[in-house]
């Protein structure tokens, strides 16, 4: 093994792991680990995993507000962003930025989204070297 990392997870603080690990791993495809609690809920997929921890005391941010600073944010490759769109606000999640639903074909190449538990995210288009 290198003394190189190698990314591996990211972990979200959330006020409730297992119903924001559902959120996620509805959105990407992903599965729910056999070895999650109430307390940490890993999901796994085709890319690095994600993990919820148990926050009770969480407070969601509050960007572009920045009252509680966006603290981390996830950026997500999608070909269509206006279907993606769609499928996050049925998941349950918010648009920021911004808020009206995307043109078939958008000019810019990225919105910005907030999870259940409010953490922001991005919707992104790839670029030439991402995949």
């Amino acid at each position: 093994m290198s003394d190189r990392p190698v990314f591996h997870t990211l972990a979200l603080d959330c006020p409730d792991p297992r119903a924001l690990a559902a959120f996620y791993a509805d959105l990407l495809g992903y599965a729910v680990t056999a070895d999650s609690d109430d307390d940490w809920v890993t999901i796994t997929g085709p890319g690095p995993q994600l993990s919820f921890q148990l926050a009770p005391d969480h407070v969601p941010p509050t960007w572009p507000k920045n009252d509680v600073p966006q603290q981390a944010h996830v950026d997500f490759f999608v070909t269509d962003i206006a279907a993606a769109h769609q499928r996050v606000l049925a998941l349950g999640g918010l648009a920021i930025d911004p808020v009206e639903p995307p043109a078939p074909s958008p000019p810019r190449g990225f919105r910005v989204y907030a999870d259940p538990a409010g953490h922001p995210f991005c919707l992104c288009r790839p670029t030439r070297n991402a995949w």
